[in-house]
């Protein structure tokens, strides 16, 4: 028979101490790490309906081209993490969390930034598609304007206008309304041309940005606005983690109470899962929200549940008569079978919700996936080679050290 090696119980104290010193520190600075969704941390949500603009085909592609178009205009407004999806067959659901100018998103989001160059008699010259880019720019007493690139198509198109109509004007429409109509005063070949008659230098930066990611395909018609102010979100935050920390100090107190030294390494366990369930969702760029939180408190529980199980499963063995460390070895073998089951229901249930479900309750489902993955990991893993480990070093002596009273192995 192998005889097992005594460790020393210094390894277990130092390993226990790295392990729970590390993921505390990770989760103090979770907001280094983790970004906050609209709920918590305020900005704007804005439901959108598309409509066609003027003969253009209402179909899948135009609403996905919108949504580009769309989220390139968000990038370009440096908003960090924003929200971008379709909700049935027209409708766009946006959230830009953490948002100052809020008039200035809307008026940039939903702006169709339909570019025409029209002739005196109303004919239609060039459009927005023969541009190269815009930038914002000033002129020589300062005034804002938008400096306008034409591709080589648009550049010849502008070369044959402007030498065609020299002496007249060429209107500037933006969505229909005119925003300039200078006199054409040269035969303009290079393809540069500027926009003048900007009354600021933000909407001339607006402007720009929007003629850049080029005309929306289809009309937007605003369906609902919501605004979540920065200390509502603050409020929402504090409140459901001073929630999440009070249920969390409940549950690690009763299994200290109740199971002692087991207890003890239960808690050590569940210190590193919460660590790991951040460690992913940073890794996968995800955004903390309300029902996140949700998602994570109710895992913590399955979390907890196992090293219940498996806690209950080793009282057995040694009531059976099994020493300490043997019991340890064979109670989690028959609680292994017991917590892949209750968790693989739940894992289906979860991935329903995110199959079928869009915005917070997929948020939700992400959540609870990862929990349940990494409640599996800590409980099998490294509950198990704690425990083990506390066993080797002599640091759990009878059973009454796991909190069963009436054994002696």
């Amino acid at each position: 028979m192998k005889r097992r090696t005594k460790t020393s119980p210094l390894i277990f104290i130092i390993i226990s101490l790295l392990l729970v010193v590390a993921s505390a520190l990770f989760l103090f600075n979770w907001e280094k790490y983790l970004k906050k969704g609209l709920d918590l941390e305020g900005g704007v949500y804005v439901l959108f309906e598309a409509k066609s603009v003027e003969d253009a085909e209402m179909d899948y592609d135009a609403i996905q081209r919108a949504m580009t178009i769309i989220r390139n205009r968000i990038d370009e407004l440096g908003v960090v993490e924003p929200v971008l999806q379709r909700e049935g067959e027209r409708r766009i659901r946006i959230e830009l969390p953490g948002i100052d100018d809020q008039a200035q998103a809307m008026e940039v989001i939903g702006k169709t930034a339909l570019l025409t160059f029209v002739s005196p008699e109303g004919d239609i010259l060039l459009t927005g598609g023969d541009l190269k880019t815009a930038y914002f720019t000033r002129g020589k007493y300062s005034e804002p304007m938008v400096a306008l690139e034409f591709n080589p198509e648009g550049k010849e198109k502008f070369a044959e206008a402007t030498e065609k109509y020299l002496g007249n004007f060429i209107a500037i429409l933006l969505d229909k309304d005119i925003i300039s109509a200078p006199t054409v005063k040269d035969v303009i070949r290079d393809g540069n041309a500027v926009i003048t008659g900007i009354p600021t230098a933000e909407e001339a930066s607006n402007i720009a940005l929007m003629l850049r990611s080029g005309a929306l395909p289809v009309e937007l018609e605003e369906l609902e606005t919501r605004s979540v102010g920065p200390v509502l979100g603050e409020n929402a935050l504090k409140l459901s983690f001073f929630a999440g920390i009070i249920g969390l100090a409940v549950v690690m107190l009763f299994m200290l109470f109740y199971y002692k030294f087991a207890g003890l390494v239960a808690d050590i366990s569940l210190t590193v899962y919460l660590a790991l369930v951040f460690l992913i969702l940073s890794g996968l760029n995800a955004t903390l929200t309300l029902p996140s939180i949700a998602g994570l408190i109710l895992s913590i529980g399955m979390a907890v549940d196992a090293n219940i199980l498996i806690f209950e499963r080793i009282k057995e063995e040694l009531q059976g008569g099994k020493t300490t460390f043997t019991a340890i070895n064979s109670g989690f073998n028959r609680a292994l079978r017991a917590i892949l089951d209750a968790n693989v229901t739940t894992v289906i249930a979860a991935l329903v919700l995110f199959i079928v479900t869009t915005g917070p309750v997929r948020g939700f489902a992400v959540v609870l996936l990862i929990g349940i993955f990494s409640s599996v990991i800590s409980a099998i893993f490294l509950t198990r080679y704690l425990l083990r480990l506390a066993a080797r070093s002599q640091l759990i002596k009878n059973a009454a050290y796991l909190g069963f009273k009436g054994v002696n192995k």
